[in-house]
């Protein structure tokens, strides 16, 4: 590489990473507006059995995310994601602001029919449990050292590699307590838009029990108690069963910014109500956080005939070129995060104004 491309190659860095800082703040400098309810918004709304608060917070709000600020002077709720069928909201206004209030009967006691104990109401969920459900369920982001440590299936004294509901198989033994035990196998390598690895995907393929354990050869005997599908020999075992999420409140992302990295789908374009994977783990996401979704085109040289960066032939030769457009990240729907790993997270799209793929921009709603 002679002088003249070393330098071109500087330059062309330098205005790439003001570029990024640019739009970086565009996104996160957003104007506010004061809070505005729809022109459809009801004077008054009560709450059906099924309802969910997302759904709930859009009759009123074009930002659903900001369903707790209509509640921000209103000290008879203390938590405004709490919303139980039966209650009547009922919109008002303070100093010209929209504010929400809601008629609720005492609360009422069903009896149990196998226990004759009163059972307790519940509020509604903040996205629908029908929907997310499946995908807490049968999906599950691993680190590579956890998924190396699990057990894995062998056999059975029939010689067979796959084995259905009801088959006995042999396993290496998992050293704990437990007796249930759930079958997994990789569904894919999770990376960031690096290359990073962040961590394994894997799926639910079925059930199993602790029949006998062998500690002269560190196996235990299996049986297959609820298949999804067959399990194979090389399948992984975690011990446990499902976990039901705790209750979740919706909180607008603020500084965090991360992209989509992949799906539950496999599919190349995605919409609403579907489950992407998240470059935000734990630490910056919780469930309940609701980010934007931006797309961003390609950068175009600017020169005599524009063209995009990433258009065939438009770096051959060697050719780096100063003279680059960054587009703007638009915004084109939302994502709340509904369940986080260490280094990732599930969301479901809420809302989507065009195809969704690998590589859109997360950020402040």
């Amino acid at each position: 590489m002679n002088n003249l491309q070393v330098v071109n190659l500087k330059k062309r860095l330098i205005y790439a990473r003001r570029a990024a800082l640019f739009i970086l703040g565009v996104l996160l400098s957003l104007p506010t507006f004061a809070l505005q309810l729809k022109e459809s918004a009801p004077e008054t709304y009560t709450v059906k059995r099924g309802d969910t608060l997302w759904a709930i917070a859009n009759v009123f709000l074009n930002e659903p995310w900001l369903w707790p600020e209509l509640w921000r002077t209103n000290t008879q709720i203390d938590n405004p994601h709490l919303i139980y069928p039966g209650d009547v909201i009922v919109v008002g206004y303070v100093d010209g602001q929209p504010v929400l209030s809601v008629k609720r009967d005492k609360p009422s006691y069903k009896l149990s029919p196998a226990t004759d104990k009163r059972v307790k109401p519940k509020p509604v969920d903040v996205l629908s449990w029908t929907t997310i459900s499946p995908f807490i369920r049968q999906h599950m982001l691993l680190d590579e050292e956890s998924y190396a440590s699990l057990p894995k299936l062998l056999g059975n004294q029939d010689g067979n590699v796959r084995f259905a509901s009801d088959d006995f198989v042999l396993s290496q033994q998992q050293f704990s307590t437990d007796d249930q035990y759930r079958v997994v196998r990789k569904h894919a390598t999770i990376r960031n838009l690096d290359g990073e690895i962040l961590g394994i995907q894997v799926t639910h393929v079925s059930t199993a029990s602790l029949v006998e354990k062998d500690e002269g050869s560190n196996t235990m005997l299996l049986f297959i108690d609820d298949a999804n599908q067959e399990a194979k020999r090389g399948d992984k075992l975690m011990a446990g069963g499902f976990e039901h999420p705790e209750g979740f409140e919706l909180v607008p992302a603020t500084s965090q910014r991360g992209a989509i990295v992949g799906d539950l789908h496999d599919h190349d374009l995605l919409g609403k109500y579907d489950v992407v994977i998240l470059d935000l783990g734990s630490m910056e996401v919780a469930p309940g956080t609701v980010l934007g979704l931006y797309s961003q085109g390609p950068a175009i040289i600017d020169e005599e005939s524009p063209r995009y960066v990433d258009e065939p032939g438009a770096n051959t030769g060697g050719e780096w070129f100063i003279d680059t457009v960054s587009q703007p990240a638009l915004k084109v729907g939302e994502v709340v995060v509904f369940k986080t790993f260490d280094a990732a997270s599930y969301g479901l799209i809420t809302r989507a104004n065009k195809g969704i793929k690998r590589g859109f921009i997360v950020a402040k709603p």
